[in-house]
Parts: C-alpha cells; structure tokens; sequence
C-alpha cells in the first residue's frame, strides 16, 4: 500500500486528466457535450464540469463511458 502524495494537488491534477480524456474520446468520436449529455441522461452542466476536471461522481463517469462506448478504467488510469 502507497501513501497519498505530500501535493494536495494530487487529486485536482488527476480529475483534469480525467475530463481531458472524457473531451478528447468524445472529440475522437465526432459528438458534442449536448449529445453525450442527451444519451447519458444528465445535465449539460455535469458533461461541462466532468471535461472540466471538476468533481465527479462516479455514477457519472459510468454513465459517460457507457455512452462514449469505453471502459471507464480507460478514463482513469
């Protein structure tokens, strides 16, 4: 087992690398935020916050990956 890094940064870094993924796949696939928010079944707001690596839930995450057809694991590793 690994401790968290000294950084409190650590996690606002990782969530931007997660919602810079989520925009690039999305972006790769030719949608836009109103069409992953649509087939997801969640606010416009949420699509925006995730890609803005703001915090998620990860009932959310699931959802986007669902829709973007990607294994969430590819978004978080």
């Amino acid at each position: 087992m690994r401790d968290l890094p000294d950084d409190d940064e650590w996690t606002p870094n990782q969530l931007r690398i997660i919602g810079a993924r989520v925009r690039a796949e999305r972006r790769r696939q030719g949608l836009t935020q109103d069409q992953v928010w649509q087939a997801a079944r969640i606010d416009r707001r949420t699509v925006q916050n995730v890609e803005a690596g703001r915090e998620m839930k990860l009932g959310t995450l699931l959802r986007i990956a669902w829709v973007l057809e990607i294994s969430p694991a590819d978004l978080v590793r």
